[in-house]
C-alpha cells in the first residue's frame, strides 16, 4: 500500500474515526474523505506526512474535534496545513471552521482550485490571495465575510474561471479590476450588502456564461448592450425586452420579479420553445395560455396575471408551477391531456387559481409526481381512489376546496408521503387507523373538515411526525395518552436532525453553482394568529386539537413533549387539572387551554416556561392564587378571565390569607386534622389511665383519698392561718391611725 497515489472515499457513507495510518502512505498524491457527515479525527497532523499530497478534500467532516484545530486565536487552520506546498486542490467546505482566513494560504502558491463555503469564516478577504497565480476556481460562499469585495489585487488571477463569494457580509462597490479577469465564466455576488454601480467592463468578459448579484443595493442603469445575457434581479419593465429575440442559444430565462407588465410577444413561445428552464415568477405578466404548448423542462411563472385554462405539457416537463394567478377551467382536462409518452413531472403547483370540477381518475398518468399541489382552487366531488397510484408521493396538498366524503384507502400505498394537507374542506368519516402506518409521516393538517369519532392510537406510531393540526372538526372521546411516543416532538427541534429536507426538491440549471428549487409552506394558526411558515417550517413543532369534542383529562403524558413550540387544546370538554410538570415543557411559545372544564390550581412549574409569550387559560374552573413570576403576570386579565375562584395578579381580585395554594390549604387542613386526633387520644388515655387504676386496686383506691385528706387539711390549715395573720395587721393598722 505505500506505493498507493489516488486514495477516493468520496460520499460512501462511512463514519467514526478517521485511521491515522493514512499517513503512512507517503506515496499519496490525491485523498478524497469528504461526503462523508459522519467522519471525524481529533489530531489531523498525519496529513503533514503526506509531502507529496495534491488534493486533499475534507468537506462535510468534523473537524471540532481535532485539538490542533482549536489552538489559534484567530483562526482555525493548523500550521502544517500551509507545508503543503504542493497542493492543487484544498477543499475544506462544511468544516465548521471560524475565525479569519490567515495570510499564510499564499503558501499554498500552487493551488488551482480552494473550496471553504459553508463556514464561520469572518474579517476581510486577505490580500495575499493574489499570490495563488495559479488559482481557478476560488469558493467561499456562506460566511460571515466583510469589508470590500476583494483586493483589487485579485484582478491579476488571470486564471480564475468560477469566483463564489454570495451569502457573505461584503460591502462596498463591486471593483473594476474583475473585468479584467478574462478567463472569468461563473461569478456570484448574491446576497451580501454591496452598493455602487456595476462595473461596465464586466459584460465584455467574452467567457463569462453567469453573473448573479441580486440581494445588494447595486444602483445606476444597466447597459442592454453589455448585459444583455444576465437579467436576474433588474428592472427591465414595463415591457418585454425586444432585444431577446436575438439570443439564439440560451438555455436559462430567469426574468424573476424584473417589473414587466403586460403580455407575451407574439415571437415569445416559438423562439422559447427549445429552452431548459424558464422562470418568469412575481411580474404582471398577463395572457391567456389555453394554446400554448410548454416544452421547457422547468417552468415557473408564479405570481402573475395569466387568465383562461391551464396549458398543455409536454412529456419533458419535470417543474411546473403557476400558483397564484387567476387560471380556471376544469381540472379534468388538465390531467386528461393526452401525451405521447409517459409524463415525467415531478413538481406540479397550481395553488390559489380559480380551477374547478372534479379531480377524476386520471391522476394515474403522473406517477412520476412527488410534489402536488392543488390548493385554494373551487375543487370539489371526493378525493378518487387514483390518488393511491402516486407511489412517489412525498407532499399532497388538497387544502382550501370543497371535497366531500372520506379520506381515500388507496392512500395507503404512498408509501413515502410526509405531508398531508386536507384542510378546509368538507371532508368526513373518521380518521383512518392506518394512518400510523406512514413511517415518514412528518405534517397533518386537516383542520376545518367534518371529522367525527375518536383519534386514533395508532397515530403515536409515527415517530416523525413535527406538525398534528386537526382542529375545527368533530372529533370526540379522549386525548391519546401515547403522544409522548411521537419521538420528534419529545426532543428539542435541531436543523442537523432535519429529517424535513426529504420534502425539498431541486433542479440543477445546467450551469455551476445554479439551482431552481421547491420548499414546501403551511398555513399554520399559531399564538391566535395566521402566519406562514416556509423557511423554519422544519423547525416548528405544533399540536392544535381546539373546537372539537374532546372529553377526559389532560393526559400527563403531554408534557413529555419536550421539543413542542405551540400546544391548544381549546374549546372542548377536557376536566381535570392542568398537568403538574406542564412546566417541563421548556419550549413551549404558545399555550392555549380555554373554554374547557378544567379545575384545580394553575402548576406552580408554569413558571419555568421562559419561552412562553401567548397564554389562555380563560372560562374553567380554575381556582386559587395564580403562580408568581414576572412572566404570567404580565400577560392580559383576559386570558385568566371566566375562572370565579382565581385570583391574584393580573386579576383585580387580591387573594385573601385564606385564598393561596390548594396544596397548602390540603396541608393545613390535615395538620389541624390530626391535632384533634392527638388531643382527644391523650385525653382518654391519661384520664381512664389514672381512673381505671383506682377503681381495680382498692389499695391504692384507700392511699388516693387519704392523700386528698391530707392535702385538704394542709390547705385548710395554711388558709386558716393567713387569714389571721391578715385579719391582726388590719385592727393594729386602724389602732395606730
Amino acid at each position: 500500500m505505500s506505493s498507493l497515489t489516488y486514495l477516493n472515499l468520496w460520499g460512501s457513507s462511512f463514519g467514526g474515526l478517521v485511521p491515522h495510518q493514512l499517513g503512512n502512505l507517503s506515496s499519496l498524491r490525491q485523498l478524497y474523505l469528504g461526503g462523508n457527515s459522519g467522519l471525524y479525527d481529533d489530531n489531523f497532523s498525519w496529513i503533514s506526512l503526506l509531502s507529496s499530497l495534491e488534493s486533499l478534500d475534507l468537506g462535510w467532516i468534523d473537524l471540532h474535534r481535532d485539538i490542533h484545530w482549536l489552538d489559534y486565536d484567530i483562526h482555525n487552520m493548523p500550521n502544517w496545513l500551509f507545508n503543503l506546498s504542493s497542493l492543487l486542490v484544498l477543499d475544506l467546505s462544511d468544516n465548521s471552521l471560524v475565525g479569519q482566513i490567515p495570510s499564510t494560504i499564499s503558501n499554498l502558491h500552487n493551488l488551482n482550485y480552494m473550496n471553504l463555503s459553508v463556514n464561520m469564516l469572518i474579517g476581510r478577504i486577505p490580500e495575499s490571495l493574489e499570490q495563488l497565480k495559479h488559482l481557478e476556481i476560488l469558493s467561499i460562499f456562506s460566511n460571515f465575510l466583510c469589508g470590500p469585495i476583494i483586493p483589487y489585487q485579485l484582478g491579476n488571477l488571470s486564471f480564475l474561471s468560477y469566483l463564489d463569494l454570495r451569502r457573505n457580509k461584503l460591502n462596498g462597490p463591486i471593483p473594476s479590476q474583475l473585468g479584467n479577469l478574462s478567463s472569468l465564466s461563473y461569478l456570484y455576488l448574491h446576497d451580501n450588502e454591496l452598493n455602487g454601480t456595476l462595473p461596465r467592463n464586466l459584460g465584455l468578459l467574452s467567457n463569462l456564461v453567469a453573473l448573479s448579484i441580486g440581494n445588494n443595493s447595486i444602483e445606476g442603469t444597466i447597459s442592454e448592450v453589455n448585459f444583455a445575457k444576465f437579467l436576474s434581479g433588474c428592472k427591465l419593465g414595463p415591457k418585454f425586452p425586444a432585444w431577446l429575440q436575438t439570443q439564439r442559444f440560451l438555455q436559462t430565462l430567469t426574468l424573476h420579479n424584473v417589473g414587466i407588465v403586460g403580455t407575451f410577444p407574439k415571437w415569445f413561445w416559438m423562439w422559447a420553445s427549445n429552452m431548459q428552464t424558464i422562470y418568469l415568477g412575481y411580474n404582471q405578466i398577463s395572457g391567456n395560455l389555453s394554446h400554448v404548448l410548454i416544452n421547457s423542462t422547468n417552468f415557473d411563472a408564479d405570481s402573475n396575471c395569466f387568465v383562461g385554462q391551464l396549458p398543455h405539457l409536454s412529456p419533458n416537463v419535470v417543474f411546473f408551477s403557476i400558483a397564484n394567478n387567476s387560471l380556471s377551467g376544469q381540472i379534468s382536462s388538465f390531467l386528461c391531456q393526452k401525451m405521447n409518452e409517459r409524463s415525467k413531472l415531478r413538481i406540479l403547483e397550481l395553488s390559489n387559481n380559480a380551477l374547478s370540477g372534479e379531480l377524476g381518475h386520471c391522476l394515474m398518468r403522473w406517477q412520476s409526481l412527488t410534489h402536488l399541489n392543488l390548493g385554494s382552487n373551487n375543487l370539489s366531488g371526493e378525493i378518487p381512489e387514483s390518488i393511491g397510484s402516486l407511489f412517489s408521493l412525498k407532499a399532497l396538498h388538497l387544502h382550501n376546496n370543497s371535497f366531500s366524503g372520506g379520506i381515500p384507502l388507496s392512500l395507503k400505498n404512498c408509501t413515502v408521503l410526509g405531508l398531508i394537507d386536507f384542510a378546509e374542506n368538507k371532508l368526513t368519516g373518521n380518521l383512518p387507523s392506518r394512518i400510523g402506518k406512514r413511517i415518514h409521516l412528518m405534517v397533518i393538517r386537516l383542520r376545518s373538515n367534518e371529522f367525527f369519532g375518536d383519534i386514533p392510537q395508532q397515530i403515536c406510531r409515527l415517530s416523525s411526525l413535527i406538525i398534528l393540526d386537526l382542529p375545527n372538526n368533530r372529533l370526540s372521546g379522549s386525548i391519546p395518552r401515547c403522544l409522548n411516543y411521537i419521538s420528534a416532538m419529545a426532543t428539542i427541534p435541531r436543523a442537523i436532525d432535519d429529517k424535513f429536507s426529504t420534502l425539498k426538491f431541486s433542479i440543477y440549471l445546467g450551469y455551476q453553482g445554479s439551482f431552481l428549487g421547491y420548499r414546501e409552506d403551511l398555513i399554520l394558526v399559531v399564538k391566535g394568529r395566521k402566519s406562514t411558515y416556509t423557511d423554519i417550517l422544519p423547525l416548528v413543532r405544533i399540536v392544535d386539537l381546539s373546537c372539537n369534542n374532546l372529553s377526559g383529562g389532560i393526559p400527563i403524558e403531554i408534557s413529555s413533549l419536550f421539543g413542542l413550540q405551540s400546544l391548544n387544546l381549546s374549546r372542548n370538554h377536557l376536566m381535570g387539572r392542568i398537568p403538574e410538570n406542564i412546566g417541563g415543557m421548556k419550549y413551549l411559545e404558545s399555550l392555549d387551554l380555554s373554554n374547557n372544564h378544567l379545575s384545580g390550581e394553575i402548576p406552580q412549574s408554569i413558571t419555568n416556561l421562559t419561552f412562553l409569550s401567548y397564554l389562555d387559560l380563560s372560562y374553567n374552573n380554575l381556582s386559587g392564587r395564580i403562580p408568581s413570576s414576572t412572566q404570567l403576570q404580565s400577560f392580559n386579565p383576559l386570558d385568566f378571565i371566566g375562572n370565579p375562584e382565581l385570583c391574584g395578579a393580573p386579576l383585580l381580585k387580591n387573594c385573601t390569607e385564606n385564598e393561596g395554594p390548594q396544596g397548602d390549604e390540603n396541608v393545613e387542613g390535615s395538620e389541624r386534622s390530626w391535632f384533634y386526633i392527638g388531643a382527644a387520644t391523650g385525653f382518654i388515655v391519661g384520664f381512664w389511665g389514672v381512673c381505671g387504676a383506682l377503681l381495680c386496686k382498692r389499695g391504692w383506691r384507700r392511699a388516693y383519698f387519704k392523700f386528698l385528706n391530707n392535702i385538704k387539711d394542709r390547705v385548710y390549715v395554711v388558709t386558716a392561718l393567713k387569714w389571721s395573720w391578715v385579719c391582726y395587721h388590719f385592727r393594729r393598722y386602724h389602732m395606730i391611725k
